[in-house]
């Protein structure tokens, strides 16, 4: 083969070879934009999971609150109305009490 036709298919070669690496290169950074926008939504759909972890956790919390409030309201319901019962129950002797005492400074007036 003569010099020109070798060094003509070699250029040729080269010409390829360049090709190749362009394309290998288009597609290596295809790839590594590809890589990224896939982070970015896994990323997202991480942040948005956490976010509604988060807001589960805060409406748990909330009804645990709630449920402790409407466990001491009744709590204090029944202790007052033990507390009400008890004194209508010493009313009475309370009124005795009173009358008798005040009879008692009368009496002792006259």
């Amino acid at each position: 083969m003569p010099r020109p036709e070798v060094l003509d298919r070699i250029k040729e070669a080269e010409r390829e070879a360049d090709e190749i690496v362009a394309e290998a290169e288009e597609e290596a950074e295809e790839i590594v934009a590809q890589a990224r926008e896939e982070a970015d939504e896994i990323r997202e759909q991480a942040r948005e999971g956490a976010d509604a972890e988060a807001e589960e956790r805060v409406e748990d919390a909330r009804e645990e609150v709630e449920e402790e409030r409407e466990r001491i309201l009744a709590e204090g319901r029944e202790e007052r109305e033990t507390l009400e019962a008890q004194a209508r129950e010493q009313k009475e002797a309370v009124v005795e009490y009173v009358v008798s005492q005040f009879e008692e400074a009368v009496h002792a007036q006259t």
